[in-house]
């Protein structure tokens, strides 16, 4: 990973933004559960798609492989978060439904960070077939 520390700021980030949103909409989990199931996974995917597009945008080179690195290191910085909190506390779950209910979520983080990344990695040997050699 060539930039650790940003990509570890950034999986903070994608963490803490949907976690600020549910906290807003929690009320909305016992009222209108479905609503509440079905907005949490869009917040996650936005902040994942805006965090691997700032992070993906400065890459030169091994995007698909960039990509793949990032999608999992923000899936274990989601995961590890969220099991401190829901570990116990008045949150408390066991570990086989905090991944029914929310853990399943996370692995959009790889999934979108890879797509992205193969897609700029087939741009890019596009683009170098098109340059011409320096003469």
């Amino acid at each position: 990973m060539r930039h650790f520390i940003k990509a570890f700021l950034y999986g903070l980030a994608v963490w803490a933004v949907p976690f600020i949103i549910a906290m807003l909409i929690f009320p909305l989990r016992e009222t209108e559960r479905p609503l509440f199931e079905s907005i949490m996974p869009v917040a996650v995917a936005l902040c994942v798609v805006i965090f691997a597009v700032l992070y993906l945008k400065n890459l030169e080179m091994n995007f698909l492989s960039e990509g793949i690195r990032l999608g999992i290191l923000w899936f274990i910085i989601s995961i590890a978060i969220d099991l401190l909190l829901f570990s116990w506390g008045p949150m408390q779950m066991n570990f086989e439904d905090y991944m029914k209910d929310i853990g399943i979520t996370y692995l959009m983080m790889p999934v979108i960070t890879m797509g992205m990344g193969w897609l700029e990695e087939i741009r890019f040997k596009k683009f170098i077939k098109w340059v011409p050699p320096a003469k």
